[in-house]
């Protein structure tokens, strides 16, 4: 099964910043998305589910503060990405 990935728009402004300001975060963070269209809960950066996401969200390490957050939908088969910044929402 391929996911789409979509992202919030706070997600893609986000994702435009890292490409401008760092490009090595930017390049570890497309390689995290690539990995999610095959797989979202297996693979690069540690992922895993978060807590508080009625296990529909996770978590995986761009950096040692920065994580990539998403939320999975298998039955429409999308991952959709929330945040890439901060650790489990916070700035």
């Amino acid at each position: 099964m391929r996911f789409e990935v979509k992202f919030t728009k706070e997600a893609d402004i986000m994702i435009g910043k890292y490409k401008k300001s760092n490009p090595n975060a930017y390049k570890k963070l497309s390689g995290l998305i690539l990995d999610l269209i095959e797989n979202p809960r297996e693979g690069k950066g540690h992922p895993e589910p978060l807590i508080k996401g009625h296990s529909v969200t996770y978590s995986r390490r761009i950096s040692g503060k920065d994580r990539l957050i998403y939320d999975i939908y298998d039955d429409v088969e999308v991952v959709l990405i929330l945040s890439v910044e901060g650790h489990y929402g916070e700035k």
